[in-house]
């Protein structure tokens, strides 16, 4: 899926908040590419930006271009390898704060469904009982109302687009998502509703638990900030 007209913010251009001698933790804006795209034009991310700064930072993992909110970034080779397997080994919790369509019904639970890439559609994500992989997300009620619903999300899995597919499985697409959302939604915010709010492991360095936050951007009812 191409990029149109791809103009991401740039105040501020860099939003470090934590920095230590192996890794970084940043807050990345809704709009920012993670890492650069292949035309010139999408060179621009949230990784050449720290490379500027910090020559040897590595993206140890992703969000979505849309998805505002913290991803680490790793300033040497050890500290890439312990921390990533850290993520593959599921040794992180994260937790997402996310505006969607509707009223959910029920205060908690979880979507079990496992994903596959809609090829012929991509970069969409699907359900495919058959040839998906497994994804497992939870889920709590925070605020609702009829017309929305502000949820915490906490994926146990990492696949692409898990969160706003298992949202919209279970018929309450992410408000403002230009991939997944029927037009009501899309129409309720001017970008995609759903930011990384917290994340935390066992530092693998100290062994230690460490915990990073991010203030979410958006409000029930008041979600159209950037």
């Amino acid at each position: 899926m191409a990029l149109l007209n791809y103009s991401p913010p740039t105040s501020p251009y860099l939003d470090i908040i934590y920095q230590d001698e192996h890794f970084l933790a940043l807050n990345k804006p809704s709009g920012l590419l993670s890492v650069p795209g292949k035309a010139l034009e999408h060179k621009d991310c949230l990784q050449n930006r720290v490379q500027t700064v910090f020559p040897t930072a590595t993206v140890v993992h992703r969000l979505d271009m849309a998805t505002s909110g913290i991803m680490i970034m790793a300033l040497h080779k050890d500290a890439h390898r312990k921390v990533s397997k850290l993520f593959e080994l599921r040794q992180t919790s994260k937790r997402y704060i996310a505006r969607v369509y509707g009223k959910v019904p029920q205060n908690q639970g979880e979507v079990d469904l496992p994903l596959i890439c809609d090829w012929p559609n991509r970069p969409k994500q699907m359900v495919d009982h058959e040839r998906g992989k497994k994804a497992l997300t939870h889920y709590r009620v925070l605020q609702a109302d009829e017309d929305e619903t502000l949820v915490e999300l906490t994926p146990v899995t990492g696949r692409s687009h898990q969160l706003r597919v298992h949202m919209l499985s279970l018929g309450h697409p992410i408000l403002g998502d230009r991939l997944y959302a029927h037009e009501r939604a899309l129409a309720a915010a001017t970008r995609l509703q759903l930011h990384a709010q917290q994340l935390s492991f066992i530092h693998p360095f100290i062994d230690k638990p460490i915990l990073f936050e991010s203030e979410t951007p958006f409000k029930f009812k008041s979600g159209n900030k950037k």
